[in-house]
């Protein structure tokens, strides 16, 4: 990498960090092209000539966070022997990840990101498939071994994660009723129930 492609990127993850800061500061109406040039004390034409707009960082914001959370999910998998470890180990990790990196977490539930998924949804699919590749491949071994029901790998994908992403968000949201660490023991024995090809 030259110096000015390591330039690019220093500046580039100046501005991602400083637009998590004042997100997390001050909610989506905050995040303003001139809160984030503060924060940063990056210029206004450099987080244009990054970003080209900030509909763009926004969307590069949700990008990194999606993709650590993928990765903290795929690394969590790859300990697993089993269908059900892996369901534990995955509801786990997503819930772990909530806990820790509430800010991201925030911005990757809020209703802008629901707004862009529903009207990218596809783009943002494919642009995420060599992180999705590994649980999509580790849904369709269990599958393809009878651990899992036979269902299409949409739906096992929908009743695993669903209610994780819905207990984040309510936790996110700061209504008292939800605990973190109960729902990482109860939940995974509860979905492990909805996607087990086993009679119960």
């Amino acid at each position: 990498m030259s110096p000015k492609q390591h330039r690019g990127e220093v500046t580039a993850d100046l501005l991602l960090d400083a637009a998590l800061r004042v997100y997390a500061a001050s909610g989506e109406q905050g995040l303003t092209v001139g809160a984030v040039t503060r924060e940063s004390g990056v210029s206004l034409g450099s987080l244009y000539h990054h970003f080209g707009s900030l509909d763009g960082l926004r969307a590069a914001l949700a990008q990194r966070w999606l993709g650590r959370l993928l990765d903290a999910m795929v690394t969590a998998l790859r300990g697993a022997g089993t269908a059900r470890s892996g369901i534990d180990a995955l509801v786990r990790s997503y819930l772990a990840f909530v806990r820790e990196h509430r800010d991201a977490a925030l911005l990757l539930h809020s209703s802008a990101a629901d707004r862009q998924s529903f009207a990218q949804g596809k783009e943002l699919r494919d642009a995420q498939e060599a992180r999705l590749s590994p649980f999509a491949s580790w849904m369709s071994t269990h599958i393809e071994s009878g651990e899992v029901a036979a269902l299409p790998p949409a739906l096992v994908e929908s009743l695993v994660l669903g209610p994780v992403v819905a207990v984040a968000r309510r936790w996110l949201s700061g209504i008292d009723d939800v605990d973190l660490d109960e729902a990482a023991r109860v939940l995974p024995e509860r979905i492990w129930r909805s996607v087990s090809a086993a009679p119960r």
